[in-house]
């Protein structure tokens, strides 16, 4: 153990993230009370256990906030093992809710290794590449980074959570941040634009243009030979995986995946079933208008229209009840925050800190955007929370020990903000 350096540690981001959490109990509390104020603060009740996660976070900060600087180097790959041998156990000791495995159960509580997996994650990707010391560029180095995300993306997938797979397929943004080659990077905006135009139009339609551009591409760089080279890569690439999606999307999607895929996307209308969340969450934040119906007033919240609001669909209490100015304070709080870590990151010496710095920020950014848009309707619900509002235990504990590791590694950086 080592003493708290309390001169070092960006207050300013620890109470932007202590006023999330404040703004997520409000809503918990709002979407979930009761008329038994006197048992607000027990445990059968969401906000009470939601006000022990927060007790046992901050414990938990001022606990990470104690450790040696490089016990987080030192014992990362071991967590990491430990972490994939939790995932792994699901298959055996797990509790299966809603057809997923992801939880165990003990004393009342579910526990989501998933979620302590993304920061464990983020702590051996750090300690991988900044042990090397060397670019991400090599073959050899891409391949034991993308195993590093790809073992506990396989057993996620297998349990299955595609919302959690998507947030560990994010880490590639982190890769191309520290100089992995484009290509990777165009190879996936790509294929995911594909993904979707090959569900809305006939796939041969899709090929022909694919081949179309790439011949008037190549009739353009006649000189340039290794840039035909990739435009042929890529056509034969894009092509192979337009002809996969349909057994993609029939096969591996399970039918309320492919549903909500064809809601979003516009292909059929289901307000009154699968449909349904998304159709009374649009209805909550309209019915918001700028200021909100006010707290407790929400006449979708208190109607418990809304399935699942006080934990996927949070953020639709927030604009029901606090309106356009409420939510627009949270997504700026957010904004905020994840700027801060990006700009504190770039001045970071230390590569190891560097690199979960930017971990960080992905992992946050994309729950953000994911969730803020499964609210809108903008984006298929897979079940993703909104960090630090949401309620569940697994989601808060495993967001504050990453924030609590970056506060640590950040506040032994010498230059300053």
């Amino acid at each position: 153990m080592s003493e708290i350096n309390f001169k070092k540690i960006d207050w300013l981001s620890v109470m932007i993230l202590s006023l999330l959490i404040l703004i997520g109990l409000i809503n918990i509390y709002s979407s979930t009370h009761t008329n038994l104020i006197d048992n607000i603060f027990s445990l059968k009740y969401p906000f009470g256990k939601q006000c022990l996660f927060v007790f046992v976070s901050i414990l938990l900060f001022f606990l990470v906030q104690t450790l040696p600087f490089k016990i987080f180097e030192k014992f990362s790959s071991i967590a990491y093992v430990l972490s994939i041998l939790s995932l792994i156990g699901l298959f055996v000791f797990g509790k299966s809710i809603s057809g997923t495995t992801a939880w165990y159960q003990i004393f009342g509580f579910g526990i989501q290794p998933s979620e302590f997996a993304k920061p464990i994650t983020a702590l051996a990707l750090a300690k991988y590449l900044s042990e090397l010391n060397v670019s991400i560029k090599t073959f050899k180095t891409q391949f034991y980074s993308f195993l590093i995300i790809l073992i506990p993306i396989i057993l996620i997938v297998l349990q299955p959570d595609p919302g959690t797979t998507l947030i560990f397929l994010s880490f590639f943004l982190v890769f191309y941040k520290i100089g992995l080659p484009s290509i990777y990077l165009n190879l996936f905006i790509g294929l995911i634009g594909l993904f979707f135009l090959t569900i809305l139009f006939n796939k041969q339609i899709i090929i022909i243009y694919i081949f179309s551009l790439s011949l008037l591409l190549i009739s353009y760089m006649k000189r340039k030979k290794k840039s035909i080279k990739k435009i042929i890569m890529y056509s034969f690439v894009f092509s192979a995986f337009t002809l996969s999606v349909d057994f993609i999307f029939n096969n591996i999607f399970e039918q309320h995946h492919r549903d909500r895929f064809n809601i979003v996307m516009g292909i059929k209308q289901d307000n009154r079933g699968i449909g349904y969340n998304t159709n009374q969450s649009r209805i909550a934040f309209a019915s918001g208008g700028f200021f909100g119906e006010g707290f407790l007033e929400g006449s979708q919240t208190k109607g418990s229209f809304v399935p699942e609001q006080h934990t996927d669909y949070i953020f639709s209490t927030v604009g029901e009840e606090w309106g356009f100015l409420g939510a627009s304070i949270v997504i700026l709080l957010f904004s905020y925050l994840m700027i801060r870590i990006s700009k504190r990151a770039e001045l970071q010496r230390n590569l190891f800190s560097k690199i979960f710095a930017y971990s960080t920020v992905t992992i946050l950014f994309s729950h953000f955007f994911i969730n803020v848009g499964m609210v809108l309707g903008l984006v298929p619900t897979i079940g993703i929370p909104l960090p630090f509002l949401s309620y569940g235990g697994s989601s808060l504990l495993g967001f504050v020990l990453l924030f609590s590791i970056y506060i640590k590694l950040d506040s032994q950086r010498s230059s300053k903000w």
